[in-house]
């Protein structure tokens, strides 16, 4: 694996062309389309997955029930920026120095390793909307369209009379009196249907990036109505639940902040429906987008792929957020749809992340994978998800912070010697540690071989590609 820029571009453009012998047998030959569909911060509460039966996602079900869903995915990392630019780029943390937020990718992701870059190269049109990069952060060579998401000053997003302030501390929610279309998602969603709609002489890769259910969890009030009060039951969490946790996950965790805020509010289910509402607003929103997918010429002709950048806490464990390398942080959600290639209705239970989206892609348009790339293609299990898979999914959490996922096992190893593993097949919840279990030490160590070789230094924070929301009120 190169690790200087000069050497990766050389990588990339000795591998930066169509490939016409490498097509496969995806639409008989046919070129594919690509819609590719991005959500922010939607943790594993869909209905499919049945981890939240509150939970109402009817048109990312519909999605599902077409293809084949993946219930070990894991993100690369879990915070916005560093999971997109290891997806974007095929490149993971540890190997870029971008951990977190307010790492500047730009710097140390060419634009000509990226993903979408591939697809231009090899004669696609490029088009993008909202949030695929953190922040809606892009570089326009790299898109053959990108749109930008116009003022609204003129629909005003209006908090509903029954709304208490805009949330608890730092966990931000309202109901709103405003319609649909006044938030931002709505634009992106209306781009992407137009390009649905428009006619095509090439070959489109279409970015479709949603911020719901990012907070803040503003969202018109009849989503909130969908979720009565009193029918609100919190997530599966215990009192103590960090006393056999290392210490640097405890600080991951942050229990006297959001958590302590929370729980002294007394709001912990309005917080719950908050995030619920938001989660049926966006599902809405994919409704609209699919249902033009099905309306259009290139129905029978397009992979779909959908992704959650990564998952959310709501008080497990004590711990609000992402941040943190436990199963609500990393399990994101996974849905893949080639016509030809995968069954209808399929659940994947092998272990996946992210990073395997830029490789898959690449091999299932027929575009040679370049060698920088670090993720797993993932084509055969689409076409046999019950095959057997010898890998693990690997999540990263600033340097030298690894959480490894398989079918049956978490193990997360800390940067400073500290450890956690969870037995999901008896404690879906997470909440034994059994790293000191020395009949469990072969499991650690087959797990940890996953863990990368090479953890580079961690880029400097800077004020580049902070969290912002256009929709956002103020108090």
């Amino acid at each position: 694996m190169p690790h200087n820029l000069a050497a990766l571009f050389l990588v990339a453009l000795s591998f930066m062309a169509w490939q016409p012998d490498r097509w496969s047998t995806v639409l008989g030959g046919e070129r594919p389309n690509i819609l590719f569909i991005a959500v922010d911060d939607l943790n594993h509460w869909v209905g499919h997955l049945g981890r939240n039966p509150q939970t109402k996602t009817p048109q990312i079900d519909r999605l599902a029930a077409q293809g084949v869903s993946f219930s070990h995915a894991n993100c690369a990392a879990p915070a916005c920026n560093p999971s997109r630019a290891a997806l974007m780029s095929g490149l993971r943390p540890s190997s870029t120095g971008v951990y977190d937020n307010g790492q500047e990718w730009q710097g140390v992701i060419p634009k000509e390793v990226t993903l979408t870059t591939q697809f231009l190269l090899a004669g696609y049109d490029v088009y993008g909307a909202g949030k695929i990069y953190h922040s809606s952060a892009h570089r326009e060579d790299e898109w053959t369209n990108y749109f930008a998401v116009k003022s609204r000053a003129n629909v005003p997003l209006v908090r509903d009379p029954s709304a208490k302030g805009n949330g608890v501390g730092g966990i931000r929610f309202a109901p709103l009196a405003s319609a649909d279309d006044a938030l931002p998602d709505y634009q992106i969603v209306d781009y992407g249907i137009s390009q649905l709609q428009a006619k095509h002489d090439k070959p489109f890769f279409l970015a479709v990036g949603l911020h719901k259910p990012h907070m803040p969890w503003n969202v018109p009030r009849k989503y909130y109505d969908m979720f009565p009060l009193d029918s609100i039951d919190l997530p599966p969490h215990r009192e103590h639940d960090l006393d056999d946790v290392p210490a640097a996950g405890i600080k991951m965790a942050k229990p006297d902040g959001d958590h302590a805020t929370m729980l002294a509010s007394g709001r912990w289910a309005e917080a719950v429906r908050a995030y619920l509402a938001t989660i049926a607003y966006c599902d809405h929103q994919i409704g609209r987008l699919l249902d033009a997918l099905d309306d259009s010429a290139y129905k029978n002709n397009t992979i779909v792929v959908f992704w959650s950048d990564h998952g959310w806490h709501l008080g497990e464990k004590e711990h609000w957020r992402k941040f943190a390398l436990w199963e609500e942080a990393c399990r994101c959600v996974y849905i893949w749809k080639v016509p030809g290639v995968t069954p209808a209705d399929q659940i994947c239970d092998r272990p996946v992340d992210l990073m395997s989206i830029y490789p898959t892609l690449c091999e299932l348009a027929g575009i040679m994978v370049p060698a920088h790339v670090e993720g797993v293609s993932i084509t055969s299990l689409l076409a046999e998800p019950k095959q057997p898979w010898p890998h693990a999914a690997l999540t990263t959490f600033h340097r030298d912070n690894h959480s490894v996922r398989d079918e049956r096992y978490r193990f997360i190893r800390y940067a400073d010697g500290g450890e956690e593993l969870y037995d999901h097949q008896q404690d879906p919840n997470e909440w034994t540690n059994l790293a000191s279990d020395p009949e469990l030490a072969d499991v650690k160590s087959r797990l940890a071989a996953f863990f990368p070789a090479v953890n580079v230094a961690e880029l400097p924070r800077g004020q580049a590609n902070r969290e912002t929301q256009p929709e956002e009120l103020q108090d």
